[in-house]
């Protein structure tokens, strides 16, 4: 049987995946903005992992993203760590920092985008809740019987955070609590387009004319968007 200690030499890009709470609000002052908030990463909470010799525990640690964070890294937030870029530290338009709880991450995201409405309404609706992030290990440690990591810190500098379908951490609590864009404060065209995505989605089958039921009302689709 292959040793243990061949774990520690493992290296290059990981992923981790957590159920984590995300939030997402209008942006004030900039139209058909929305704000996406939640943690890519939770600290000294366990996990399950596994490889090659079967499962591990791993943990990260509290610290694990000072120095990565003071060196300004290159990170960018996806869907499902693919896609094109939805928001940018290098544009500002992300901003990441670490707290007691874990690696934070808030966004500003365009709801004028396709994929960025498929994220929202997927958050909004409860199928996605759940964060991942992409980096280097720099360092770390491991128990004598191999059978721990503790991940002390770490590079994320071109890796990325995800919105993503599932998440590795059973320990950390879900709490999903998104609202989709504010209608209020989105452009007309930007609302008609959401109106056509909610009506096809929400309004009840058709039936033959002419006992078909009226459109969707703005009123009602607003009123579900909003999760009212």
């Amino acid at each position: 049987m292959t040793d243990k200690s061949a774990r520690a030499s493992v290296t290059g890009i990981v992923r981790r995946a957590y159920p984590v709470h995300l939030e997402a609000r209008a942006k004030d002052g900039a139209s058909g903005v929305s704000t996406v908030s939640g943690y890519a990463s939770v600290v000294e909470e366990p996990y399950e992992m596994w490889d090659f010799l079967g499962s591990y525990a791993e943990v990260v640690r509290t610290g694990a993203f000072t120095k990565t964070l003071s060196e300004t890294p290159q990170v960018q937030l996806l869907l499902n760590h693919g896609g094109l870029a939805m928001a940018y530290t290098k544009a500002g338009t992300l901003r990441l920092s670490e707290d007691s709880t874990g690696l934070h991450m808030e966004a500003d995201v365009t709801a004028a985008r396709s994929d960025v409405q498929d994220m929202l309404l997927a958050l909004q609706d409860g199928s996605v809740d759940e964060m991942s992030f992409a980096f280097r290990v720099t360092r770390q440690m491991w128990s004598p019987d191999y059978d721990q990591r503790d991940i002390l810190e770490v590079d994320l500098h071109r890796g990325d955070v995800s919105v993503v379908n599932f998440g590795a951490n059973p320990a950390t609590s879900v709490a999903p609590a998104l609202r989709a864009a504010d209608f209020d404060n989105l452009g007309d065209d930007d609302a008609r387009a959401l109106l056509e995505r909610l009506q096809r989605r929400l309004s009840p089958p058709a039936v033959p004319e002419p006992t078909a039921g009226h459109p969707l009302s703005l009123y009602q689709a607003q009123a579900a968007a909003l999760a009212l």
